[in-house]
């Protein structure tokens, strides 16, 4: 039987929840969408260039269904082991839980608010630059990724 003073994510394990329980762990922040590599002593730099799917309104992809199909290195994080999400930032809900850790307050989950995300200057809305305009990743480095 569930324990209802508990949310879903404290409760079960990532494998244990369904397909519903696991999409409503996306803040919808949009920084998994930003290119990213990883150096030689592998560090992952993140840079503020986006995928070519994101829509720069701030709402997420803007072919979801079929991201995966469109973009070659589009990953559905529900089939990959969740030990490996380190590439994933900081904040996100996938890496926190794969870590034990908690979600943040800002994520809509514990706010109760799906705008508390861009509140809390975690959307990468407004602050990136399409795939398109870029020829070397490697001068668009930021640091604004955790």
């Amino acid at each position: 039987m569930a324990d209802l003073s508990q949310p879903f994510w404290q409760q079960k394990t990532m494998m244990e929840m369904d397909e519903k329980e696991w999409e409503s762990l996306c803040d919808h922040c949009g920084r998994c969408c930003l290119h990213k590599f990883e150096d030689e002593q592998e560090t992952i730099h993140y840079t503020n260039v986006v995928c070519r799917l994101y829509a720069h309104d701030g709402r997420g992809c803007g072919d979801y269904q079929a991201r995966q199909t469109l973009v070659r290195d589009c990953l559905r994080l529900q089939q990959l082991d969740h030990k490996q999400f380190r590439w994933l930032p900081e904040s996100c809900a996938y890496r926190l839980l794969s870590e034990g850790k908690t979600l943040p307050l800002w994520h809509p989950l514990r706010s109760g608010n799906a705008t508390s995300v861009a509140n809390a200057g975690m959307t990468i809305a407004g602050r990136v630059v399409r795939e398109s305009d870029v020829d070397d990743l490697e001068s668009h480095i930021i640091s604004w990724v955790q």
